[in-house]
């Protein structure tokens, strides 16, 4: 398909977006090439335990759910994010809620395909109430405050202070695997933040395509005022 010009562009202008393009065109392969490498990733060691979640039941009480329960009839894959927001802390990550707004929007488009849910190790009707703030109605909301999930699978560090760590598993055979973790996180980026959950937040990929950018300093707030 041959690129057409846009209205009143300058021949300095296109030659630079041509090798822009170009740059753009070799990324976009390269997020292919990234993608089925993990597709062909072989199978991660099977879970830790049958982790035991409490998660608000249909009938507006607390009920227990087993990560094995997390995978709906003819779905194999689970996405579970780890949602920074600790028993220990005055108020929500902002980045988190930043993401977590966004995923929000997608949850019922991605739940076609696959199983999602968000986990933090805050008491779950604390996670539900600020879930609500946020309008928050189609995410899949768990408490692991009764459970070592968070530190097993690198949401949390020894000293307690939870991490942004998304995981996939798979149920193969019955028995649930650990697929995929954002291990980007881990390695150092001259740049400052990892990075490492940015594909699935619009926010950063949107602010991205402007001559302003992310900015160096800036980051989303929880509240803009009225």
């Amino acid at each position: 398909m041959p690129q057409p010009p846009f209205p009143n562009e300058s021949p300095e202008y296109r030659e630079a977006r041509d090798r822009l393009l170009e740059a753009e065109a070799a990324l976009r392969q390269q997020t292919e090439d990234v993608a089925a490498l993990r597709r062909n990733l072989p199978l991660g060691g099977p879970a830790k335990e049958d982790y035991v979640f409490d998660e608000i039941g249909p009938d507006g009480g607390v009920q227990k759910t087993k990560l094995s329960e997390l995978f709906a009839p003819g779905k194999e894959s689970l996405f579970l994010y780890g949602f920074m927001f600790g028993p220990e802390m005055k108020a929500a990550c902002p980045l988190c809620t930043s993401m977590l707004d966004g995923l929000n929007g997608n949850a019922v488009h991605i739940s076609q395909r696959m199983n999602l849910a968000v986990v933090a190790r805050s008491p779950i009707q604390r996670i539900q109430d600020y879930a609500a703030t946020r309008g928050w109605t189609n995410l899949r909301l768990l408490s692991s405050a009764n459970n070592t999930y968070q530190f097993d699978y690198l949401a949390e560090d020894e000293e307690g202070n939870p991490w942004p760590m998304a995981n996939v598993f798979v149920k193969r055979d019955d028995t649930v695997h650990h697929f995929w973790g954002s291990e980007l996180m881990f390695k150092q980026y001259e740049g400052g933040d990892m990075r490492h959950v940015d594909p699935i937040w619009p926010l950063w990929n949107v602010l991205d395509l402007t001559p302003e950018g992310r900015g160096e300093k800036w980051y989303p707030a929880l509240d803009y005022g009225s």
